[in-house]
């Protein structure tokens, strides 16, 4: 069975009121000879409230209609959704895989018209998971947002589930009492849902004080440039939290780290970013979370969109 098969083009699948019945040997008495226009490599065919998907091949790709000549039942009606989501762009797969799995998860075959009034559909959704390993606040998580902002516009990457792991900065901090910390900056500011310590910011310079240092190692060689000497400290390095409490699954993990300044890194199923990423490098670690050996869909509703035809 191939997971994942999405359309490489909405304008491959064709939509039909069909006055035949929908199983194989009444579509195929139907189908067979019957003009369709040369990018049509898929056809939804409905009739009253149901659906089934079909794939159909063509005498000829060069005419605008040629006749079909072979077709096969991809998804019968009582495997078969069919969703208005008219939010959704069906040219994206992740964006299929999760209208499949919110409106329709026990379905094998989710047709989606949306954003555009365009349909397209998501075969045997199992999207792929991937870790992200990340420190909060600020809120939204910095790098889990950016990752669901490029998956939103990915038309030519599989359909991805990301799993946040998320690590508080209340509660690493608390795990090293103190009555005074230093963060890195704002954006970092503590919610101090435990009880209230005063709180300084590396970035503001602010007077030296017998604080508690919560930040990484670049944190650090800043603090010793500005003041020297030892300083107690909680690592908050996203990268040395997932390597040190990787996700309890295996799956592929994305994270960041301040000492990455122009590159990604990958080693061993780990991708790590710098931590002001930009899109372009999201989306490269993405792609090299992707291709890490033993990759594999999720259990039930999306993988690598299936589609042999280039994306």
């Amino acid at each position: 069975m191939t997971l994942n098969l999405v359309p490489s083009q909405y304008r491959n699948v064709s939509v039909a009121d069909v006055p035949a019945a929908l199983e194989e040997e009444s579509l195929r008495a139907y189908l067979l000879g019957r003009p369709v226009y040369r990018r049509t490599r898929y056809v939804v065919a409905r009739r009253g409230g149901a659906s089934a998907v079909v794939e159909v091949s063509k005498e000829s790709e060069v005419p605008l209609f040629s006749p079909v000549v072979e077709m096969s039942v991809l998804a019968r009606p009582d495997e078969t959704a069919f969703v208005d989501a008219p939010e959704t762009d069906t040219a994206v797969p992740t964006q299929l895989a999760r209208v499949a799995a919110e409106q329709a998860p026990g379905a094998r075959c989710v047709i989606v018209r949306g954003r555009y009034g365009h349909v397209s559909f998501i075969l045997d959704p199992a999207p792929i998971r991937i870790g992200v390993v990340e420190v909060v606040p600020p809120w939204p998580p910095k790098l889990a947002d950016q990752l669901s902002r490029v998956l939103d516009l990915a038309e030519d990457l599989p359909p991805v589930e990301l799993v946040p792991y998320l690590v508080d900065l209340d509660e690493l901090a608390a795990t090293r009492p103190a009555s005074h910390y230093l963060f890195p900056c704002r954006a970092g500011e503590p919610t101090q849902k435990r009880a209230p310590v005063e709180v300084s910011y590396l970035d503001e310079i602010p007077e030296r004080a017998p604080w508690t240092l919560v930040g990484c190692a670049r944190s650090r060689s800043i603090h010793d440039w500005f003041y020297g000497g030892d300083v107690p400290m909680v690592d908050m390095c996203p990268r040395k939290l997932a390597e040190s409490d990787a996700p309890p699954t295996a799956m592929p993990v994305i994270t960041k780290c301040c000492l990455l300044e122009d590159r990604v890194s990958s080693e061993a199923g780990l991708v790590v970013v710098p931590w002001g990423a930009s899109m372009a490098q999201i989306r490269e670690g993405l792609r090299l979370a992707l291709s890490a050996p033993g990759t594999t869909p999720a259990p039930g509703p999306a993988a690598a969109a299936a589609d042999p035809v280039p994306r």
